[in-house]
């Protein structure tokens, strides 16, 4: 047993809200990656509903387990602290790295002009 029937009704609508709203968030930044064009444009979607997803899931559980055990349930905050921490990272690394890949193969260096006399 999980304890779901020891739920008050209002603890349990607010943790469907925020777990549904969550998915859904998820789900659209997932559409995304498939929809948008180019790299640059495909990077943002799921890392923008990604981190919004987690934010909205752990919202969820915290509502849930607090409510269950009669004390607050803090150990979400960490996983979404972690979580908006090193998406942005991630995202900066991914983009820093394609971009350099992008502009490595126009700009070839020259060296010094030489003139013939």
């Amino acid at each position: 047993m999980n304890g779901i029937e020891h739920l008050p009704p209002w603890a349990a609508v607010l943790t469907a809200v925020f777990l549904l709203t969550g998915a859904a968030v998820t789900l659209i930044g997932s559409l995304g990656l498939l929809r948008l064009g180019t790299f640059y444009e495909r990077v943002h979607a799921p890392t923008l509903g990604s981190t919004l997803g987690t934010v909205f899931i752990a919202a969820a559980s915290m509502v849930y387990f607090s409510v269950l055990q009669s004390r607050p349930v803090l150990h979400e905050i960490l996983i979404v602290a972690l979580g908006a921490v090193t998406t942005p990272i991630a995202l900066t690394v991914l983009v820093g790295a394609a971009r350099f890949r992008d502009t490595a193969g126009r700009s070839q260096p020259s060296g010094p002009e030489r003139s013939e006399p």
